[in-house]
């Protein structure tokens, strides 16, 4: 193990863990690409990613700065249009999806719309949904990795641009959404949430080395539900961030941040 990490790598090579082999992944810009990069070049090479933009199952030859970059459909098995990959979400084909929000609740639900009380008139008006509501809504699993404080992890969120549980445990479905879909993993800089089978609460289970409950619970704006064991986050190790290091991210675009 290796203890010379930044924030940035520990979020990384901890979210490149939860991406299984021979799993469909929707993946977003920034964290969610090197993610998933790594995951493919250690642990996961037959997984298939999949890009707003249209393109499905590339081989990247180098980290891409948006989901429109030339290098999500080099050499990828389709090079299409954004009616198609959402169309797959719909039928039910994709497994992950992984997303991010200015703030986020205890249901999982995310809002990248507005911040304050008036619509009309926000204290600030944030990028909006792109395609997140979509990919809450139809993926089989969301996850989430983002840093934790008390502004992001909020009891409510002022909007909610992307559905997580809405306020609990069959609201999605009462909603009209796909039954057995929803948030599954919050990945931060301090710790892995999930979240509770009976109430749909977020929940910690597994925290990150030298963190304590505490720390956790003093950066979130709610209370947190703890799993029965509480796991610690192996920390990444010397092979994961030398492939991150040299063959993902040289230059340091997320790493470096």
């Amino acid at each position: 193990m290796c203890a010379d990490y930044n924030p940035l790598e520990l979020l990384v090579c901890v979210g490149s863990r939860v991406i299984e082999d021979n799993s469909t992944v929707f993946v977003g810009t920034g964290v969610p690409m090197a993610a998933t990069m790594l995951a493919q070049k250690l642990h996961s090479p037959n997984v298939i990613t999949i890009f707003e933009a249209g393109a499905v199952a590339p081989q990247m030859p180098g980290l891409p700065i948006s989901v429109g970059d030339s290098r999500t459909s080099y050499k990828a098995l389709i090079a299409s249009t954004m009616n198609d990959v959402m169309e797959a979400c719909q039928r039910g084909m994709v497994d992950y999806t992984f997303l991010g929000g200015a703030q986020i609740d205890m249901y999982g639900n995310l809002n990248s719309t507005m911040i304050g009380e008036d619509y009309q008139q926000p204290k600030a008006r944030l990028p909006g949904s792109g395609g997140a509501n979509d990919l809450a809504s139809l993926c089989w699993r969301t996850i989430v990795i983002t840093p934790m404080d008390n502004r992001r992890f909020v009891e409510r969120v002022d909007f909610i641009t992307t559905p997580g549980y809405l306020n609990g445990k069959g609201a999605r479905e009462k909603a009209g959404l796909p039954a057995n879909t929803g948030p599954y993993k919050v990945i931060t800089n301090l710790c892995i949430l999930g979240y509770d089978d009976e109430t749909c609460r977020m929940r910690i289970e597994s925290l990150h080395p030298g963190v304590s409950v505490e720390q956790v619970q003093d950066n979130c704006g709610f209370e947190l539900l703890k799993a029965k064991s509480l796991e610690i986050t192996p920390p990444p190790t010397q092979e994961e961030l030398r492939i991150l290091r040299e063959e993902v991210d040289p230059d340091g675009y997320i790493i470096g941040r």
